[in-house]
């Protein structure tokens, strides 16, 4: 594979090496040093500051295929991750055009330097077309990405790097993208020439479960009337239930889901079993189904971005949705009394469960359009007129 012509002359100061042997060069971006994680592509559009904080991003190197990045610069309000001062997990960037310099009013750095402070490397001049049908074809590889602005690399031990690392299947990664102990949340959304609002209190008590949750999810919760506890992903039933919640909400994360269903398996199915409202999405969705009797999947390539179309059964309505995980759930595994209500437009993936007869349902993708649209914001809704109903009850 080749680099893109731009980059043809000059000497290469980044280099992503892939499980196979292919190295691919570039120039450098953001923080000296190498990474190794799997290789996924993003098809979003926008949103690049919200998708390099995502904590479900952990243990992944993106590859963009929009090319121009970094034109609106970083701030500190776009950033996903609840700890703002911690990093994502998240082990590399790989970007078609260089970082231009930044053209918004919201603009506070440049993004080469904001790759810098959060220790994010980064490698452009790459031919990211090539790069993504070679993932789409071959499926998600293994690979280092390495930045030295000398030029200089190991690249035997690089190639050995990226062959030996042992992949994301297996691999718990929600306990370092969690929060270590509980906290309160009460922020609401972003409005324009008002900045972020701040929730009085709410109608329904909310217990979220932080496997790697983003901060737009929590302020999606508190404007839906939410009083939101955030708890660790380690967390037991026993902790759970504890805050007497009006209802429980299985949030994102990066991983294996049957690795980290290890320890949070068992307290989702207690908390389902005491018939309290929960609501889960991503590798929330993923677990769900594990505690009920399905099983997950390791995908061919995975869904990143923020144009997939799904089906909902239960309104009869497309809507596009931001996605981003490597497993999925197979649909054909799930017992009868849990119904599939959604399905990727795609490929025919699980992108959301019920069960029958109990107030519990989830989906796949992100609805808090955190980079992407807001056609799934009416699941908050779903949730709270779950948890009034439950209430009433």
């Amino acid at each position: 594979m080749t680099t893109a012509d731009a980059w043809s002359e000059t000497p290469a100061t980044a280099l992503l090496v892939l499980s196979d042997g292919s190295v691919i060069e570039g120039q450098g971006l953001g923080a000296t040093g190498q990474a190794v994680g799997e290789i996924c592509f993003n098809t979003a559009m926008t949103g690049y500051q919200e998708i390099l904080t995502d904590p479900s991003y952990s243990g992944q190197i993106i590859t963009f295929t929009f090319p121009h990045i970094g034109n609106v610069g970083a701030n500190d309000e776009d950033i996903e991750t609840v700890n703002m001062a911690a990093s994502s997990g998240i082990r590399g960037v790989v970007l078609a055009a260089s970082i231009t310099d930044p053209a918004n009013y919201r603009s506070a750095r440049h993004l080469d330097a904001w790759l810098k402070s959060r220790n994010l490397i980064g490698i452009c001049g790459v031919d990211t077309r090539a790069l993504t049908a070679l993932i789409r074809e071959k499926g998600v590889p293994n690979g280092v990405i390495a930045h030295a602005p000398d030029g200089r690399f190991d690249l035997p031990a690089l190639k050995t790097a990226a062959a030996e690392w042992p992949g994301l299947v297996g691999m718990d990664l929600a306990k370092d993208a969690s929060t270590t102990q509980s906290h309160p949340w009460s922020q609401t959304t972003w409005k324009w020439d008002e900045g972020f609002g701040e929730a009085s209190g709410g109608d329904y008590k909310v217990v979220a479960i932080d496997f790697g949750i983003k901060r737009n999810i929590l302020r999606l919760l508190s404007e839906a009337g939410c009083n939101v506890t955030v708890l660790p992903a380690t967390a037991t039933a026993s902790d759970v239930l504890a805050h007497e919640p009006d209802g429980v909400f299985l949030s994102n994360g990066p991983g294996d889901p049957e690795a980290t269903g290890e320890y949070s398996v068992a307290m989702i199915r207690e908390v389902v079993d005491k018939g309290v409202p929960t609501f889960g999405i991503c590798l929330g969705h993923q677990m769900l189904a594990l505690a009920l009797g399905g099983n997950t999947v390791k995908m061919h390539q995975g869904h990143h971005g923020a144009n997939h179309p799904v089906f909902d059964h239960t309104t009869g309505k497309v809507e596009i949705t931001s996605m981003n995980h490597g497993f999925a759930v197979d649909a054909e595994s799930l017992p009868e009394n849990v119904q599939q209500t959604h399905v990727s437009l795609f490929d025919g993936s699980n992108c959301g469960l019920a069960i029958k007869d109990k107030p519990v349902f989830s989906v796949q993708y992100h609805p808090e359009a955190s980079p992407g649209p807001r056609d799934s914001h009416y699941l908050f809704k779903r949730f709270t007129d779950m948890m009034q109903a439950s209430r009433s009850a």
